[in-house]
Parts: structure tokens; sequence; C-alpha cells
């Protein structure tokens, strides 16, 4: 039986698979799984949302699952995931609660649950929520009712610690943000111009309806046209709930996660900030990162993909910087998950600092060729352990060397086998990963 929460929160199609029902027997169950770890006071539930239009439903639901139950809640409305976490940890509460599907196309919507402090909940926490939905309880009543109210400040709250963290004004700075039509309309654009940058917001009127519609960190034309038009320094883009961000130098070149990590691995190596001079990352970054990790002096630590993996890691290790490809990256001394804004200032802070431009500070690494292969399969599981797929795969690797690798995985959610091929060349990953695919898709 599938887990009901996958790698980030529950997901689905808003009031077909996510229904109003189900949000509220997830926040109930997590209230109650909260009391019985410690029931000596009244327990503080912090909740926000994206703009999507189910998000209204959703908040509804949860609101009312979580006072069911007892709990107080804090009402933070619509605000990136990142500042719920931040928030949380602000604001002392014991549950956090994001209604969000990230960069999902806006149909669908989804619940993130955080841990007092701003944690992500451990597996095991999430499973026990998850086998208590349909429990029958005595439920509270009277004064026992918690209650809601809103936190109208909770956006200058964000935003003044973003500030904090940003040490380097970005006076003389101009940039184009664009926000999705996300969590991050109202926020970003304001913390970079109080940042001291010159902001250009495209894709800030969320409606409800138009989040991540063509725009946004998974959409970048757009963007890299608006950087060329405006003249611009640089250009980010974020997704519907902000924890990600990638970037766009002045030339419309776009600048990925892996290059992002680069250069805030170089420049908190150089402060002495850069905690056992070690980077974290998942299976997925960029052969690239790791060579050019390795001639700065950057240890690399890879986990499975999945930003809750990475946090693992970088909390067990006590590191300092981590992230994904995709553009989750992650600073602990400063947050407790991915924070786009959070990354896009302290990049535009190393631009500042060193005078030279984000595609001179990207140079630090060379993006191999990469090439990603999605083989349907029967079986995912018989597909990755076939003797003669490990076989290929092994030969593969000799042929490539020093200068490339393969990666078979299977995929969480579908009878896929995704494989990945680096290369020097593009035509020699194209070929190594077409070889492997073909092979993967034959077997029975």
């Amino acid at each position: 039986m599938s887990r009901l929460f996958g790698t980030d929160g529950v997901r689905g199609l808003a009031n077909a698979d996510l229904t109003p029902e189900l949000a509220l027997s997830v926040a109930s169950a997590a209230a109650r799984v909260l009391y019985e770890r410690d029931d000596s006071r009244r327990r503080v539930a912090l909740v926000g949302r994206d703009p999507r239009a189910s998000g209204e439903m959703l908040e509804a639901a949860v609101t009312a699952g979580l006072t069911s139950a007892g709990a107080d809640v804090l009402r933070v409305g619509v605000l990136p995931t990142p500042a719920v976490a931040h928030l949380v940890s602000a604001m002392r509460a014991d549950l956090g609660v994001m209604i969000s599907a990230s960069h999902n196309p806006m149909p669908d919507n989804g619940i993130k649950l955080f841990a007092a402090g701003g944690h992500k909940l451990p597996d095991a926490v999430e499973d026990e929520i998850a086998d208590r939905l349909d429990e029958r309880v005595d439920r509270p009543t009277g004064a026992a009712v918690g209650r809601a109210r809103d936190v109208p400040d909770a956006g200058s709250r964000y935003v003044d610690h973003l500030l904090e963290a940003t040490p380097q004004p970005l006076d003389g700075l101009r940039v184009v943000v664009d926000c999705a039509n996300g969590a991050a309309a109202a926020v970003a654009p304001s913390a970079y111009r109080l940042a001291g940058a010159e902001v250009i917001a495209l894709n800030a009127e969320p409606d409800g309806l138009n989040i991540n519609e063509g725009v946004g960190s998974t959409h970048l034309d757009g963007l890299r046209a608006a950087v060329r038009e405006h003249r611009a320094d640089l250009g980010l883009a974020h997704d519907g709930d902000a924890d990600r961000c990638l970037a766009v130098d002045a030339t419309g070149s776009v600048v990925d996660g892996d290059q992002i990590m680069a250069i805030l691995a170089v420049a908190m190596k150089e402060a002495g900030e850069l905690a056992d001079d070690t980077l974290v990352t998942t299976v997925m970054s960029n052969l690239g990162l790791h060579l050019a990790m390795r001639e700065h002096g950057v240890k690399l630590r890879t986990t499975a993909v999945g930003d809750r993996y990475v946090l693992a890691e970088l909390r067990e290790g006590g590191f300092s910087l981590g992230g994904e490809q995709s553009g989750h990256v992650v600073l602990p001394d400063h947050a407790t998950t991915g924070d786009g804004l959070l990354t896009a200032l302290r990049l535009m802070g190393r631009v500042v600092e060193t005078g030279r431009s984000l595609a001179e500070l990207a140079a630090t690494m060379t993006r191999l060729p990469q090439v990603l292969v999605n083989v349907r399969v029967a079986d995912k599981a018989t597909a990755c352990g076939a003797p003669e797929v490990a076989k290929a795969v092994a030969e593969a690797e000799a042929e490539l060397g020093d200068e490339g690798r393969v990666l078979l995985r299977p995929s969480g959610t579908e009878q896929l086998v995704r494989v990945m091929v680096e290369a020097r060349s593009e035509g020699t990953a194209q070929r190594v990963a077409g070889r492997l695919a073909e092979l993967v898709a034959a077997i029975r």
C-alpha cells in the first residue's frame, strides 16, 4: 500500500484526490499525535497557503480539523512555504501546515506539515498520522475547542528575517523576478527592494487560477526575454510556493540549482562559513558540480532525490549548505527548509560583493551534457535489479571513465525507470542513454 505522504507532503487533484474531508482528517490526526506526545499545554498550529483557488477551501478544512482537536490556529494567509517554516519557529508554534502544490498546475494542491522549530516531520510521524485518520475519538467541547485568528503582520515578519540574513546591500543591482503568480508575488519584490535592488516584477498578480501557468521556475523563456529587454543584471524565478530559485544571467542564459550551489559554496568557504567544507546534494546533481567542488577543495555528500533527504543529511552532519539541481537550496544557519527568496538574496549579495557578473560567477562550474530517459516498464524493481542491466551499466561506466557517469533509479510514483547519463559530449550521453534505455525496456 502506498504512503499517504509522499516526499513533499500529501498532494493530489484538489477536491477529487485531496478533498476537504481528507484535509480535515489529516489536520485533526496531526494535532492529536502532537497532543499525545505532550498534553501539558494547549497546542498552537500555524497555517499558510499559496494563492491557488482551492487553497481557500482547504485552509478552512485544515483550520476546522485543528480546532476540533483542541489546537489554536494562527492563520498567516498567502505566504511562501519557507515563510511558514520560519514563522513556526519564530512564533513558537507546535505545528505548521502549508497548503500548496508547489510547482504543480493550478488544479492540484497539497498539504505539507512542519514540526516545532520549522522542521519537516519524520516519516514515522507522518505514517502515524496517516494510520489514525479514521479513528473514533472523543472531541473536546466548550472552552477546550481550539480558536483561530489571523496574523496580519506575518509577511513583514518574514521579510525582516530575510533582510537580517542578507549582510550585503544590493544597491545598484537591477533584477527581474518571476513570481509565478504564486506565494512570492507580494513578499519577493518587497524583500529585494528593501535590500537595495531595483526590481522589475513579472507574474506577480495571482488571481487563484494563474499560478504556475506557463511562468515561474519551470518556464523560463519569459524571464530570459525580460532580462534582456530591461538590460537587467540578472533574473530570478520562483515556483508556486517559492521554496525554489533558479536564475538567469544578463545574456539570458539559465543558471540552475547546481551552479547556484557552486557559487554559494565557494563564497561560504572563503568566508569560513561552509561547515566541514562540505556541500550536500542529491545523486541527480551534474557531474560538473562534483568536478568544480573538487577544484575548490569542497567535499560533496550525496543523498537520494528529494529535499527531505538533503535536509536530513544537513541536520545529521551539521553542514551549512545543501540543495538540488531544481533550485531547492537550503542554508541551515538561516532556514529549516529550502527558501527561494533567501537563496536569491545570497546570490545577489555575492554578485555585489565580488563586482563580478552572474555569468562570471556561474563559470565556477561547467555543466556536462546530461541526458535523462524515462523508461516505462512492467516492474521497476525487476528492471533495475536485472543482472544484464547491472552488467550494461558497469560497461557504460568503464567507457565513460572519470568524465561521465550513469545513474539508474526507479520512479517513486510510477512504473518507470529513469536512466540518466552524463558525458563530455551530448552525442556520447545520448548514445549511452539510448542503449541502456532499450535494454531496460526489454526486461520482462
